[in-house]
């Protein structure tokens, strides 16, 4: 096992994209993509992908590889990133994997296993019980028929549930029945870094962020996508804030304020998730020294 893949986690707008940088810099290696919707091309502003100069510093990919039409989840990435994790590590020692969707980088690094293939159409059948009465169906549905993972989901992310209730309506089995998944062997060693802010300093670059994709045009990206807003894909914060709004669902300024709000309550559900992996050590975004430190002092292995 001569070979290394940083991980650099953490909640949205902590600073991980400026981290993995200077790490592919140091290391003089690229960076892998971990973001559930970075990896959608039609989606720009509001999934806050690296700048294009980021891009010319440091080598990223899983970015603007899908559309948002394609069938992309979690067990999709995991074998296209470990695939391509396999190959980038033919000519590199060292590779960055950066991103704040758990369940993918969990995926990755653990595997999945085997899921029934989804009858079609279940899936545009559960959309369109989301679009005509709410999450709160799809909710009560997991409910009744998987109550244990039910407790562990994310329930405010419609994806997550129909990505379980088309499984359970395909197989009439619980999706906590395929869940029971065995640790994969990987055929590399295995860093986690995760970047963490107090609460209040987090919020203020949340919400600033949040300004500032408004000023790049963050609702004439959402408008532009309005037409589709009923794809899975579009399902997410950043973007069905403004769909509702458009929908007139409530004005402007409710929906920035919800835009702000949402993604504070997302990046609190990511801190909880990656808090409970014993393997990640933490540190401030600023700490550059110490996270190189801690990597060489844990690699047996590392070659810049």
């Amino acid at each position: 096992m001569n070979k290394t893949l940083i991980v650099v986690v953490g909640p949205t707008a902590v600073g991980k994209t400026g981290m993995a940088i200077k790490l592919g810099q140091h290391f003089n290696t690229e960076i892998i993509s971990a973001d559930a919707r970075q990896v959608f091309k039609e989606m720009t502003i509001g999934t806050a992908k690296p700048t294009s100069h980021e891009l010319q510093i440091v080598k990223h990919h899983l970015i603007d590889s899908h559309s948002i039409h394609d069938s992309f989840d979690a067990a999709s990435y995991a074998l296209l990133a470990l695939n391509k994790i396999n190959a980038l590590f033919t000519v590199n020692n060292n590779l960055i994997l950066c991103g704040g969707s758990g369940l993918y980088i969990k995926g990755l690094l653990e595997g999945f296993d085997e899921m029934p293939e989804v009858k079609p159409g279940i899936r545009d059948l559960l959309n369109k019980i989301l679009a005509d009465e709410g999450i709160l169906s799809l909710q009560k549905e997991l409910k009744n028929s998987d109550l244990d993972y039910y407790n562990i989901v994310d329930k405010q992310n419609p994806q997550r549930l129909i990505r379980a209730l088309e499984v359970i309506r395909t197989s009439g089995k619980p999706y906590s029945y395929f869940r029971n998944r065995t640790k994969i062997k990987l055929p590399f060693q295995v860093i986690k870094i995760g970047l963490e802010l107090p609460r209040q300093i987090l919020n203020e670059r949340i919400d600033k962020r949040m300004d500032n994709m408004i000023a790049s045009g963050l609702f004439e990206d959402a408008r532009q996508l309005y037409p589709h807003k009923n794809i899975n894909a579009l399902q997410t914060v950043g973007y069905k804030e403004i769909f509702d709004f458009l929908d007139g669902k409530y004005n402007k300024e409710e929906a920035i304020r919800l835009l702000k709000q949402n993604t504070r309550h997302y990046a609190k559900r990511q801190m909880t998730w990656f808090k409970k992996d014993k393997e990640i050590r933490w540190f401030s975004p600023d700490d550059f020294n110490g996270i190189l430190n801690y990597i060489e002092e844990n690699s047996s292995n590392l070659q810049a």
